[in-house]
């Protein structure tokens, strides 16, 4: 049995949320992918997937064995590309997670810049605005808002985050500018979805005390990037994060209001999985967001990365 073949087809069903997905990927019949899950089950004596017609869970040694296995198969690709081209050469996929609005506008251009700075490296950005469990998705890093909550994974901050309420000058000039947090009952409030929530609650400081400030209007979507357009459209007012808009103030086409309530910063961080050794690429990524993000200024990757 190719021990190592088999791992990386594991790790592949399990990002894939199926046999046959996985299988497609590797040039295998569906007959082949159950023989050689079967095989890895004999070796290690356990029960790594539960399997219906419908879908596949991990068992509790599935789980075990799928941080193992990925730091196993990422160690022999670095390795692999070590001996062909040298130690300072970077190859291989990276897998990103990112809300829409950052990873269009912050995140996309750096990831430019990084490969054609490292050719060989491949790059998948999953873009999405609500949860995503980065572990069981297969996703190396996420970069994402807000306050780490799951603590088997590890952080890296990148800079401040402010919420703010915005609008175009046109939508300004037309229904007038809200003076207080309670005015937003009389403006068309453009509110994000994240799963079935309707975000309809805006956080703002009143009197020293944050407030969550209810909110209605005609649109609502599940995509941050959609609602900046509807912003930049004259069609509301928006909460969004100043990452996301900040290139907008600065060239007068979003307009923040309410900056005296606004709610006090959170953090815009890097995330990845805890308890493995990261490839090389991985960890230069790393470093070169975080220096994108601490200065606006694109960096060589440091010859040897630390978390």
């Amino acid at each position: 049995m190719d021990l190592l073949a088999n791992l990386s087809l594991f790790v592949r069903i399990v990002e894939k949320g199926g046999l046959a997905a996985a299988g497609r990927d590797f040039g295998y019949s569906p007959a082949s992918v159950s023989e050689r899950v079967s095989a890895l089950e004999d070796h290690y004596g356990a029960r790594l997937l539960n399997r219906t017609t419908r879908a596949i869970s991990l068992t509790d040694e599935g789980r075990l064995l799928l941080d193992g296995a990925r730091q196993l198969v990422g160690e022999a690709s670095d390795l692999q590309s070590q001996i062909r081209h040298g130690v300072d050469h970077l190859s291989g996929l990276i897998r990103i997670s990112a809300t829409f609005d950052l990873g269009r506008n912050r995140l996309a251009p750096i990831l430019d810049q990084f490969m054609e700075m490292h050719p060989a490296i491949r790059i998948d950005l999953v873009l999405s605005d609500g949860y995503v469990d980065i572990v069981a998705q297969g996703i190396d890093l996420a970069v994402r808002y807000g306050t780490l909550t799951d603590s088997s994974l590890m952080r890296r901050r990148l800079g401040p985050s402010y919420r703010l309420a915005c609008a175009s000058p046109e939508y300004l000039a037309r229904y007038g500018t809200p003076e207080t947090p309670a005015d937003l009952a009389n403006h068309n409030c453009l509110v994000m979805r994240f799963g079935n929530q309707l975000d309809q609650e805006w956080p703002f400081v009143i009197d020293g005390k944050r407030k969550m400030i209810p909110v209605r209007g005609n649109k609502s979507a599940n995509d941050g990037s959609l609602i900046r357009q509807w912003v930049l459209g004259g069609y509301g007012i928006g909460m969004k994060a100043h990452w996301d808009i900040e290139n907008d103030v600065r060239e007068g086409r979003i307009i923040p209001v309410l900056t005296d309530f606004s709610p006090p910063e959170s953090d815009l961080q890097i995330v990845y999985p805890a308890g493995s050794n990261q490839p090389k690429r991985v960890r230069c990524l790393i470093e070169v967001l975080s220096a994108a993000f601490a200065n606006g200024v694109m960096p060589q990757c440091p010859s040897n990365p630390q978390h």
